[in-house]
């Protein structure tokens, strides 16, 4: 599913084209996402959007009367575009602007959201999330303390939404293998000199995807409608069976939560 660098991705894509535009009509074209869409969302029309911010992997589009949330899910993306392209299939969401464009939301499996959230208000979805990983809230004391005691392993622990946003499953992977770390390691005892190189890692990590304009899936692509191309640079995600860059050793792979984790037994202790 898009992650916190591909999520960025499409807010830098789509502010240019939004920022400071009037929301002409919105359009709800399947309001059974992952959650029905509140009829509030309706309120943005005709205003203008003063701000559009991301937290965690939520896209918020704020107007003077409230904010629409969207979230992407597993397969949704962002296009902004000349209203006179003939709708997608699975074009669920579409916001016209008065400039001629419009912001559609597409996504086939429908796992994705679009919310509402009032004036000086925090959405509920926002009340347990942790801090941004980006941010100076993010560092080694904090998720150090936050790992004592704790016997989950260190991969899960890393994509707690609770502990830290947006580390989703491809950057954990590939955080984990360049400080070294077996993702299977118990989080409370795993050293806080070890904890100095993760947490620099994992922003460098998100920074680099942010950078290089997120990571190719599937079901992934940026608002201009090009890929990000980040995959080409990932060292263990996705390359079960093939050799450690680093010792030349077979990766391996295993399933954590429900997740792919792919590891070098060799590199990562």
């Amino acid at each position: 599913m898009p992650e916190l660098p591909e999520v960025e991705v499409s807010r830098l894509g789509i502010t240019p084209h939004m920022l400071g535009e009037t929301i002409k009509s919105i359009r709800i074209h399947q309001p059974q996402l992952r959650w029905r869409v509140p009829d509030e969302v309706m309120l943005a029309e005709h205003q203008v959007i003063c701000e559009i911010t991301r937290r965690s992997k939520y896209l918020i589009i704020t107007t003077a009367v409230g904010s629409i949330i969207l979230h992407l899910g597993m397969s949704g993306n962002l296009r902004v575009i000349d209203n006179s392209v003939p709708l997608k299939k699975h074009d669920h969401i579409e916001i016209e602007l008065e400039n001629g464009k419009v912001l559609r939301l597409n996504d086939p499996r429908r796992f994705g959201a679009c919310l509402w959230q009032n004036p000086n208000e925090q959405h509920a979805t926002f009340a347990k999330l942790g801090p941004e990983p980006l941010t100076d809230d993010f560092d080694v004391e904090y998720l150090y303390e936050k790992s004592r005691n704790r016997k989950t392993a260190i991969k899960q622990f890393l994509m707690d939404n609770a502990i830290v946003v947006g580390v989703g499953n491809i950057y954990a992977n590939e955080s984990l293998f360049k400080a070294g770390i077996n993702p299977k390691r118990e989080a409370g005892k795993i050293s806080k000199k070890r904890y100095q190189l993760l947490v620099p890692i994992v922003k460098q990590t998100l920074s680099d995807a942010i950078t290089q304009g997120g990571t190719t899936l599937k079901d992934f692509a940026q608002t201009d409608g090009k890929p990000g191309y980040f995959a080409q640079q990932l060292l263990v995600y996705g390359r079960k069976g093939e050799p450690c860059v680093t010792c030349n050793t077979q990766l391996t792979e295993i399933r954590q939560g429900q997740r792919s984790t792919v590891y070098c037994k060799k590199c990562q202790k």
